[in-house]
């Protein structure tokens, strides 16, 4: 699993925690449910940190919150 799964999951995560949709996640954050539609079916493999951040913004929690999980802690690196 990649990064970009790892982000993936982080997101469909928190919707599900807090019981909104993606759509919802949209209204709440001001990114286009394009945009989040697109990152979701792995159309968008770079969301970008501002993107990131105004998801964060909409799940009230920090980028720090967003990355401190296990799944990103035991991520491998990718510079080769």
């Amino acid at each position: 699993m990649g990064i970009y799964d790892a982000v993936v999951n982080r997101i469909l995560e928190l919707c599900k925690e807090r019981k909104i949709t993606p759509n919802a996640l949209s209204y709440i954050s001001g990114v286009s449910q394009s945009t989040i539609k697109s990152i979701l079916n792995g159309e968008s493999q770079n969301p970008g940190i501002v993107t990131l951040k105004k998801l964060c913004d909409g799940f009230e929690i920090s980028i720090i919150q967003f990355f401190n999980t296990d799944e990103f802690k035991n991520l491998e690196q990718e510079i080769k």
